[in-house]
């Protein structure tokens, strides 16, 4: 009845999404996707927010935070079906974000055979951890008494 309207259910927005119902409600809840209702009462989405809940698991893999994925959301257009203009202005907002993410892993790539062995058990000097950490450049262990 649902598709009938230009709408999904739940149970058929869970079913072409792969997403679980519990989920779509928490990410509702959570004001990442938005929902309506029918004469029924029931909730029913339109078919934008497929594209949400699918960018939504995308950048959940890449390791954004729900609080993230909102902010850049906020470009989203409310009430019709986002461009590849406005996923476009998305993908630039995230651009940096990315580029650095990116970074971090190869990084980690190139120096994870020496953290395995480095022996520092230290976090707090860990180049990797602690980027910023000036004294690191002395080698792992105290600097300052």
């Amino acid at each position: 009845m649902a598709q009938n309207e230009g709408l999904l259910t739940i149970g058929e927005i869970s079913q072409r999404s792969g997403v679980a119902i519990s989920a779509i409600h928490f990410y509702e809840s959570k004001n990442l996707i938005r929902s309506s209702r029918n004469a029924r009462n029931q909730r029913v989405f339109s078919r934008r927010e497929l594209r949400i809940l699918a960018f939504i698991k995308v950048a959940q893999r890449l390791g954004f935070t729900l609080e993230e994925i909102k902010d850049v959301f906020r470009d989203l257009p409310p009430n019709r079906m986002p461009t590849k203009a406005d996923w476009q202005k998305v993908s630039r907002a995230w651009d940096e974000a990315l580029k650095a993410r990116i970074e971090l892993a190869s990084k980690l790539r190139n120096q994870l055979e020496l953290c395995i062995g480095c022996g520092c058990l230290s976090m707090k000097e860990c180049p990797l951890r602690n980027p910023d950490d000036t004294l690191s450049n002395q080698g792992s262990g105290p600097h300052l008494l």
